[in-house]
C-alpha cells in the first residue's frame, strides 16, 4: 500500500475519533456528575476535548507534509501514535458504555411492556445511567492507555535479546558452536533518542559473535534517514564480516520523488552507506565463509515479498553455489521463504529474515504468543521448521509508524549452529 492508502485510512481513522468524542464525553458527564466542584468537572470534561480534539487536528494538519521526500517523520509518528492511543481508549471506553446502554434499553422496554399502562405522564423511557457504568468503563480503557503510553516513551527502547540454539544434520564440524548476531528493520528515520539507540547496539556488541547479519529497511524511505547514526552502527563487527540486505523501505516507494533519477540516486546512496558502515551488501549474491578449513555459504537477496516489491532473485543468488555447501540465506520479507525458499530445489539450511516487526504489539508472555500480525504471515516471529529448513524472523531493532511497541520487544538476535549428534 502507498502512502495515498495509508492517509485515506488514517483519515478515517480521525473521523471515526471525532464522532466517538460525542459518546464519551457524555459518559464523562455521568462520571463527574455529582462532583462538589463545578471548576473540576468543567477541567475534566472540557480538558479532554482540548486533548482529544487537538490531537485530531495536529495528525490531520500533518497530513499535508507526508507526501514530502521526508515522507513519515517522527512528528508524523508521534501525532499518529497519540491518535491510536485515544482512538483505542475511546473504542474500549465506548464498547463498555454501550453494554450498559443495551442494558438501559432492555430494562426499558420490559418495563414499558409491563408497566405502560400505568406510567406517569413524563417519566423517562430510559434510567438514568449509572455512574458506576462509567468508572468501570474508566477502569476498562486505563489499561491499554497507560499500556501504549509505556510503548511509546519506554518499550520501543527496551531491547530484548533472543538467544537461540539450532540443529542441523549437515552442518560442517568446523562451525558447530558458530554464533550468529542478526538485527534488522532499524528504521533510523524513526528514531528519536539517540543515546537509547546506543543502549541497543552496546548489547549486539556485548555478544561478541562470529558472524553479524542485518535483514533489511536500514531506512523508512531516504538515504539521509541513517547518516545521524553511522558512525554508532559501524561499530557493529564480527571477526567473519558484516553483511546485509536491502528491504522493502530502502527502494524510497513510499514517498513521492521528483523524478526517478532522483529516487535511483536515493537509492545509490543508501547503498554507499552499507559500504561506509562496514556491511557488504548483498544484491542478489553469495559469498563463502571459511572456518578451520571448511566452508558455508552465505547467501543474499533484494527484497522479495508477497504484496511487496518483489526485485529478489534467488536463482541469480545462487549462481557457482555448491548445491552440497551449508547454506544460510539473507532475506528480508519471511513470505519469501514461505512462497519460494522452503519448495526450493536446493536445499537451504537457514533463511534470516525479519519485515513483520511483530506488528509492535501483542503479548508473548506464560506461554501466551499472539499478534495481529499472525493473520497475514505464517510466522511472524521467532523460529520454525519445514522440510528440513529452517526459518527465523527478527522482531526488528527500530520501529514504524506507531512510535512504540507493546508486548513485542525490540529484538537483538543471537543464533548458535550446532551439529546435531
Amino acid at each position: 500500500m502507498h502512502r495515498g492508502g495509508f492517509i485515506r485510512i488514517f483519515l478515517i481513522i480521525a473521523a471515526i475519533s471525532l464522532l466517538l468524542d460525542w459518546y464519551v464525553f457524555n459518559g464523562l458527564k455521568t462520571f463527574v456528575k455529582g462532583w462538589k466542584s463545578v471548576r473540576l468537572r468543567r477541567i475534566v470534561l472540557w480538558g479532554y476535548l482540548f486533548v482529544s480534539i487537538g490531537v485530531t487536528v495536529l495528525f490531520v494538519a500533518g497530513t499535508g507534509s507526508f507526501s514530502t521526500a521526508k515522507g513519515m517523520t517522527p512528528y508524523h509518528e508521534w501525532m499518529l501514535s497519540l491518535l491510536i492511543t485515544l482512538f483505542i481508549t475511546k473504542i474500549i471506553f465506548s464498547l463498555v458504555l454501550l453494554i450498559g446502554d443495551i442494558g438501559r434499553l432492555f430494562y426499558g422496554v420490559v418495563d414499558y411492556a409491563i408497566n405502560r399502562n400505568v406510567k406517569k405522564r413524563g417519566e423517562p423511557f430510559f434510567p438514568a445511567r449509572r455512574k458506576f457504568i462509567s468508572e468501570i468503563a474508566i477502569l476498562v480503557a486505563a489499561v491499554p492507555f497507560t499500556g501504549f503510553l509505556y510503548g511509546m516513551f519506554k518499550g520501543k527502547y527496551d531491547y530484548k535479546l533472543y538467544k537461540s540454539t539450532l540443529y542441523f544434520d549437515d552442518l560442517p564440524d568446523a562451525f558447530d558452536g558458530f554464533t550468529i548476531t542478526q538485527i534488522s528493520d532499524i528504521h533510523s528515520g524513526s528514531f528519536d533518542n539517540k543515546s537509547a539507540v546506543q543502549r541497543g547496539i552496546d548489547m549486539a556488541k556485548a555478544q561478541k559473535s562470529d558472524l553479524f547479519v542485518f535483514t533489511g529497511d536500514l531506512v523508512n524511505n531516504a538515504a539521509w534517514e541513517i547518516e545521524p547514526y553511522m558512525d554508532m552502527f559501524s561499530q557493529l563487527k564480527a571477526p567473519y564480516g558484516q553483511f546485509s540486505i536491502l528491504g522493502n523501505h530502502d527502494y524510497g516507494d513510499y514517498i513521492h520523488w521528483d523524478s526517478d533519477a532522483e529516487k535511483n540516486a536515493n537509492l545509490e546512496k543508501l547503498k554507499e552507506h552499507h559500504h561506509t558502515l562496514g556491511y557488504r551488501l548483498l544484491l542478489d549474491e553469495n559469498v563463502v565463509i571459511e572456518k578451520g578449513g571448511q566452508k558455508i555459504s552465505l547467501i543474499g537477496v533484494q527484497n522479495w515479498g508477497r504484496g511487496f516489491v518483489q526485485k529478489g532473485d534467488l536463482d541469480k543468488a545462487m549462481r557457482d553455489v555448491d548445491k552440497n555447501a551449508f547454506k544460510i540465506l539473507l532475506s528480508h520479507d519471511p513470505t519469501h521463504w514461505e512462497e519460494k525458499v522452503r519448495y526450493y530445489p536446493e536445499k537451504i539450511q537457514l533463511t534470516l529474515s525479519g519485515h513483520t516487526h511483530g506488528a509492535q504489539f501483542g503479548v508473548e508472555a506464560a506461554g501466551l504468543r499472539w499478534s495481529p500480525v499472525k493473520y497475514v504471515y505464517l510466522d511472524w516471529a521467532g523460529w520454525m521448521e519445514q522440510y528440513g529448513r529452517q526459518l527465523y524472523v527478527n522482531r526488528g531493532f527500530g520501529f514504524l509508524a506507531f512510535s512504540g511497541r507493546v508486548g513485542i520487544w525490540p529484538e537483538i538476535t543471537v543464533l548458535t549452529l550446532k551439529k546435531r549428534a
